[in-house]
């Protein structure tokens, strides 16, 4: 539990009833120092964040209009900058989360260049992108609370009562920067032994969830493109298991598993489970193969593999790399019983459903089969930047309105063309951004999504602001487009990061060497600092 400012304080007047340390050092400053270290570990902070997602899971369960989001970032500064807006718009952070994509990590994050999502990059950059984030965001304490204990220092210097109590609270309402990670490990890379170490890494780095996929870790691909690889479900379940130990054995006893399945999109497996009779986890795995029969006319040849099936001797369609092909059309009976698995056998605490487009209904009729099974069952959700928002909303509610009679068929165009800006303000137009806007709540209350989360926002992101910028800058408008576009609006914005001096610690390590120095301290936040041009904003 978090100390208020005056209990610490009378622990340090015990100590140095003087009001000072030997030398000089004020009590105070050792009190802010207290203060501004918010977690002693990383460790701490996955223990801290797990029960901040249980507690929010509960609050879900509860009503399920209490959803959680996140937004993926590939740095710690978007990490800290989207809490500090979050808290500037709500005055919280509680139930926002961050996002940490594995597919980012391999795009932006790792040594070799920019890497398709395959598990090709080193683990290692997971790790260190989950410690660079934690660290951002515990800066952002330090210096919310340097300020916090400025405005005391200041009021005390006034005489002003009334403003040094009301200093003295914020400093004991101060919440923290610090959210909970959902840290993608891909599909373990390597083995069920690999998975473990991996995932100790992350949660000593502060991850309190991890999230797993059910593709072959050697074969892995984004879950938005194709050849798609599942292990059988056993495989996956002891890759659940040794991410639950790693929580267990650092005593994360409440650490969160995402378990997410690819078998929506996925026709392939890499091999065929050992079954020990009808109705375990191998055979139900088997049943979806693709066979074709064995007969007089196509006899087994020498060194295939075959099947007993239904009472009869079938051959699994093998490929010519050894991969197996599922059935056609069996990727949702499929996801429904990788979930239940998952739940039930694997550790598991949320779903994760990979899906080929963004659709509320087929979405909640798969987590209806689920619920009858474990009826508390919910789900994590990609609203993926893979999808193309805009024209998958606008074909459903075109084809909607015809199924409705509501419009004809030649009403408004099908394909590619309804993206065209001349349907924005449009009756289709406006009702598909309704339902856009009105996404995350459906999916919630109607599929059971606990938490939504946007995986690449900050790539894309990144990316059109410095076309912008370049666009302008390099063009005609020169400066005006760098002011027009950054500077002036992060101050009508009061984006803190305007005053990036300050944002990266200035005042901050002014005051420690005040601390430690007194008059002697030279400072950099002085009169010449430039930064002052922006105390008004």
């Amino acid at each position: 539990m978090t100390r208020t400012y005056r209990e610490i304080r009378s622990d340090l007047m015990r100590r140095y009833p003087e009001g000072e340390m030997p030398g000089g050092v004020s009590i105070d400053d050792i009190v802010q120092l207290r203060l501004q270290n918010t977690f002693d570990t990383h460790l701490d902070i996955a223990r801290e964040m797990a029960k901040v997602m249980r507690e929010d899971m509960a609050a879900y369960d509860a009503d399920p209009s209490r959803f959680t989001q996140s937004l993926g970032c590939w740095s710690g500064f978007h990490a800290q900058q989207m809490i500090k807006a979050v808290k500037r718009q709500r005055g919280t952070a509680k139930g926002v989360y961050v996002y940490l994509s594995g597919w980012m990590v391999a795009g932006l994050r790792n040594r070799w260049g920019h890497l398709p999502d395959q598990s090709m990059h080193e683990k290692t950059a997971v790790v260190d992108l989950v410690e660079e984030i934690y660290t951002s965001l515990r800066q952002a304490d330090e210096v919310a609370m340097n300020d916090l204990f400025k405005a005391l220092s200041a009021a005390r210097e006034a005489g002003n009562a009334q403003a040094e109590a009301e200093a003295i609270a914020a400093i004991d309402g101060f919440e923290t920067h610090v959210v909970p990670i959902i840290a993608d490990i891909d599909a373990g890379f390597g083995n069920e032994h690999a998975t473990y170490l991996l995932a100790k890494e992350l949660i000593k780095a502060g991850a309190c969830c991890l999230q797993i996929e059910n593709q072959v870790s050697d074969a892995k691909q984004c879950g938005h493109q194709d050849g798609k690889v599942t292990v059988p479900r056993e495989d996956f379940i002891e890759k659940l298991r040794a991410c639950r130990l790693a929580f267990e054995e650092l005593g994360v006893e409440e650490g969160v598993i995402v378990a997410r399945t690819d078998s929506l999109g996925a026709g392939l497996t890499q091999k065929v489970p050992v079954s020990q009779g009808a109705g375990d986890l191998a055979s139900d795995y088997i049943k979806w193969l693709k066979t074709e029969p064995v007969t007089a006319d196509a006899p087994a040849r020498d060194g295939e593999l075959l099947l007993a099936q239904d009472g009869k001797t079938v051959r699994p369609v093998r490929l010519a790399n050894g991969l197996f092909a599922f059935k056609e059309n069996t990727g949702r009976e499929r996801v429904i019983e990788d979930c239940i698995a998952s739940l039930s056998q694997g550790c598991a605490d949320l779903l994760w459903i990979e899906t080929a487009t963004p659709d509320v209904s087929e979405i909640a009729s798969m987590v209806e089969e689920i619920r009858k099974v474990v009826p508390n069952a919910k789900l994590t959700y990609n609203n993926s930047p893979s999808f193309n928002w805009t024209l998958n909303l606008r074909k459903q509610v075109r084809a909607d309105w015809i199924a409705q009679g509501k419009i004809g068929e030649d009403a408004y165009p099908d394909g590619t063309r309804l993206m065209s800006p001349e349907f924005d303000e449009t009756d289709l137009g406006r009702e598909a951004d309704e339902r856009l806007q009105n996404f995350q709540s459906d999916i919630a209350t109607r599929a059971g999504v606990f938490h939504n989360l946007i995986t690449l926002p900050t790539f894309h992101l990144t990316a059109k602001g410095m076309d912008e910028l370049s666009n302008g800058y390099f063009g005609k408008e020169r400066m005006l487009a760098y002011v027009r576009n950054v500077q002036r609006e992060e101050i009508r914005r009061s984006v803190s990061a305007v005053k990036h001096q300050h944002e990266v610690g200035s005042d901050l390590g002014d005051t420690f060497k005040e601390m430690v120095g007194g008059e002697r301290a030279l400072k950099a936040g002085g009169a010449k600092n430039t930064m002052n041009q922006f105390e008004a904003a």
